[in-house]
């Protein structure tokens, strides 16, 4: 039997279904730009990709599809929303598949490794944010990093909590 988990072919394919996620589902919300940041929909391509491909793929998929979503869709502006988006999507994806393969494949480790790229990747959207903003003259307070990247998202955060998970744990279990 062929071990798909470790085909460059398989995870290139699937790599760019993730990346087709992350064009089409943010497309649920009409691009109404309060909706798309609130469900965060573009993350679950990329969340998915560093689970299942690994972090090469996951980092990638994370850094160009923000910045393709801007290009195509208008949305979001590619600067400072998109740009600063490749940088939390990248860690998004690199993260998830270090701690993945860090970790024992159980679903309680599986929220962990979610958790925590969840986590260093808004902290490092924020960091990127701070220095997009204060460069072109503006403020950016860490009550508006709290706001923007944990209280308006937090229907995206639960929503990829109770999704990904099972489906990592389901894929992931029966291929071999």
């Amino acid at each position: 039997m062929i071990n798909l988990k470790n085909n460059a072919i398989y995870k290139l394919t699937l790599s760019a279904a993730c990346l087709a996620v992350c064009m089409v589902l943010p497309l649920a919300t009409f691009q109404m730009q309060n909706l798309g940041k609130m469900f965060c929909l573009i993350h679950i391509g990329v969340l998915f990709c560093g689970f299942l491909c690994g972090w090469k793929y996951g980092l990638a998929v994370g850094i160009i599809a923000p910045i393709m979503r801007s290009f195509i869709f208008g949305m979001p502006a590619l600067y400072p929303q998109a740009v600063s988006m490749s940088f939390e999507l990248g860690i998004y994806g690199l993260l998830t598949a270090v701690f993945y393969k860090l970790f024992p494949k159980k679903i309680g480790y599986i929220y962990l490794s979610l958790i925590i790229a969840m986590i260093c990747g808004r902290i490092v959207k924020g960091i990127a944010n701070y220095f997009f903003y204060t460069a072109n003259g503006n403020i950016f307070t860490l009550k508006m990093f709290i706001y923007a990247e944990f209280v308006t998202p937090i229907l995206g955060i639960i929503i990829q909590l109770v999704v990904i998970p099972p489906i990592v744990k389901i894929i992931n279990g029966k291929i071999d």
